[in-house]
């Protein structure tokens, strides 16, 4: 298959995908051709292949999709009907047009939202700690990490891509974990592939300590401290979030949290949850299976309080040995104010050298 030369774009993004960033070029160099529609600005690229027997036979959209691999089949459709392909120089608008060996094929590839996501965008990063291999930041609550559906744009990654332009080198810009959105505290990024290989490998070998205060609905009652050992999977009854799950029925994986009470009150109780495994929304669904749901945190039954409305979680330590030269780091976040104010407002204290246990 002969492909004429063209712009470079984005790969598909995929949170588990390497491929953004395998190449060594620098985003501020990666141009697009630009036109104008309807008086804004548009970028695209125009890509011409030479088609031979691997897409003879091949209704248009179908070819495009294995010429094309980076953008969706539907998305290619919608680019077909309104004329941005070409066959043979000839403007088609069906998809289920057939492709013969020998067609010279055009598509004008129009930039999407997920394709420009991963671009450098300046932002403030409050960074904890920093040294050629890694660095530790805390992060603020209302901050996406990654790029995803409905934050192509402003997320952490964005800001690592800005600060440092080798960080495109990494899969993720270095980024080994996450925290949610509205989740604030300390996270660790890598800065060499070395550093990421083997933070990865300690945080599936939970060589990582990751320790969180939550403030959770209602007092506590029974042991002050806990462990839930409940599998995590999609909840079935709702995708568009997570449930404790049984393997034997539904898919999923396990998940373990310490859950350890610090302060109680009549309404709500601070308590500090240290993560044995890495699921997502571990805490969230943990403490919603316990009866307890954080403050604020609407998707697992939680509600505002003490003006408190965003989920009440705070990634307050975070211990691990240097991935390169074994010393061992250790960091602490004060709570934000927005959760100091809430647990005043409450009655309750949190006490950080107290409560801070041993990697």
């Amino acid at each position: 298959m002969k492909q004429s030369e063209s712009i470079i774009s984005t790969e598909r993004l995929s949170s588990d995908s390497d491929a953004v960033f395998a190449n060594d070029l620098d985003f501020a160099e990666i141009g697009f051709e630009d036109s104008q529609n309807d008086g804004q600005a548009d970028s695209h690229e125009k890509r011409t292949f030479i088609c031979d027997t691997h897409v003879h036979g091949k209704r248009l959209d179908a070819a495009l999709v294995q010429l094309v691999d980076e953008f969706s089949r539907s998305y290619l459709q919608q680019l077909i009907e309104r004329g941005s392909a070409t066959i043979n120089s000839q403007v088609v608008h069906k998809a289920a047009t057939k492709i013969k060996a020998g067609d010279t094929l055009s598509i004008v590839l129009h930039a999407t939202p997920q394709s420009q996501a991963f671009k450098p965008e300046a932002m403030d990063i409050e960074i904890v700690y920093e040294d050629a291999h890694l660095m530790v930041i805390n992060k603020p609550a209302g901050l996406v990490v990654h790029p995803a559906p409905g934050n192509w744009s402003g997320t952490l990654l964005n800001g690592l891509l800005h600060r440092d332009k080798s960080a495109i080198l990494l899969p993720r810009a270095g980024i080994v974990h996450r925290l949610d959105k509205d989740t604030s505290g300390l996270m660790v990024v890598a800065r060499s592939r070395q550093a990421m290989d083997t933070l990865v490998k300690k945080i599936a070998d939970r060589e990582v300590n990751r320790q969180y205060v939550a403030l959770a609905h209602k007092a506590w009652v029974g042991a002050k401290s806990v462990e839930v050992d409940q599998a995590i999977g999609r909840d079935p009854r709702n995708r568009l979030r997570m449930a404790v799950v049984d393997l034997a029925k539904t898919g999923g994986k396990l998940a373990k949290t310490t859950v350890t009470l610090l302060q109680n009150a009549d309404e709500a109780c601070l308590v500090q949850c240290r993560l044995h495994t890495g699921r997502t929304h571990q805490i969230r669904v943990h403490m919603a299976y316990l009866g307890h749901p954080l403050v604020a945190d609407a998707v697992y039954g939680g509600a505002p309080l003490a003006e408190l409305k965003r989920q009440a979680l705070h990634a307050s330590h975070l211990a691990f040995e240097h991935p390169v030269t074994g010393e061992s780091l250790q960091f602490h976040s004060n709570l934000p104010e927005d959760m100091t104010q809430a647990l005043e407002a409450l009655g309750l204290l949190y006490s950080a050298t107290e409560f801070r246990t041993k990697p």
